[in-house]
């Protein structure tokens, strides 16, 4: 029974409108992992923006007297993902977007809001205007 109701969910996500396959975006790309690949993150304005916050946690982590192993630790994430966040980075080359979760994590781990994280001046991520 188990293996029937997996195919047919698998057919269902296959037939189903809003699947991978019809969700280009304007470009008609797809990332990696064949989803739609979000301008918004690649954007120039992002990226700097990213990087921003990646400053502000390094000071807050310096201003606390931690190290990067000891944050990450505390917050529950791998010393080299919070490394990268300092840069600015999720992954080599992606600006910083961390889940909401492991950004409570880490900003508490630092002992500090999220607010005290988050640049002034967050670039326009609306779309359609």
């Amino acid at each position: 029974m188990g293996a029937l109701c997996a195919v047919l969910l698998h057919r269902l996500i296959l037939s189903w409108p809003y699947s991978h396959t019809s969700m280009l975006d304007q470009s008609g790309a797809l990332g990696q992992s064949g989803q739609v690949q979000d301008p918004r993150r690649t954007s120039p304005a992002w990226a700097a923006y990213a990087r921003e916050i990646g400053h502000a946690l390094k000071r807050a982590r310096a201003a606390a007297g931690c190290s990067q192993r000891a944050v990450a630790t505390r917050a529950g994430i791998a010393t080299q993902t919070y490394q990268k966040y300092e840069k600015g980075e999720s992954k080599p080359g992606t600006p910083l977007n961390p889940e909401l979760l492991t950004l409570v994590a880490v900003s508490q781990a630092l002992g500090i809001t999220i607010a005290d994280l988050l640049p002034p001046g967050a670039p326009d991520l609306t779309v359609g205007r």
